[in-house]
């Protein structure tokens, strides 16, 4: 039984359907099991490598602010579904600092002592794959305990 799952949330479909798989298992838990939210911030910092160039980044602080916002806003609405399905949770804003998510991703279940981390997928392959990557396959590479790879259906024509 995991008692302590970490829930990775992006406010994609695929990152909300894993939110509610893991509070389900929560819920099944009997009380033991609790979650622990996290949102990874993208690395707006190394867009300041382009002011040698000339680039006018006088901007750059409000909208690292508004990133930052929006991703606190993504964890407390996280946050109230776990809640009002009577979970016990908490929250975690991360960032990457120039490094992969799975590595930041591993690293807060690390310290955290999670017994599993859950996340979504979109479940690309082919071209989509090469060129957006796959943040769950970084994950489960990183990851020093279970992952829960949660992919939406496919839907067929």
């Amino acid at each position: 039984m995991f008692e302590r799952i970490l829930v990775s949330v992006d406010g994609s479909d695929t990152s909300n359907k894993a939110l509610v798989t893991a509070t389900q298992m929560a819920k099944d838990s009997a009380g033991r099991a609790c979650l622990r939210l996290v949102h990874v911030l993208e690395d707006a910092l190394t867009v300041g490598g382009y002011a040698q160039f000339g680039a006018d980044l006088s901007g750059l602080q409000e909208a690292q602010a508004s990133v930052r916002d929006s991703g606190n806003q993504l964890l407390d609405d996280a946050l109230q579904i776990t809640r009002s399905a009577g979970i016990a949770a908490d929250t975690q804003l991360l960032e990457r600092h120039n490094n992969a998510l799975g590595a930041v991703i591993s690293g807060a279940a690390q310290r955290w002592h999670a017994d599993l981390v859950v996340v979504g997928t979109h479940g690309r392959h082919g071209l989509g794959r090469v060129l957006m990557g796959s943040g769950a396959e970084d994950i489960v590479r990183s990851a020093l305990v279970p992952v829960l790879v949660v992919r939406m259906p496919v839907k067929t024509p």
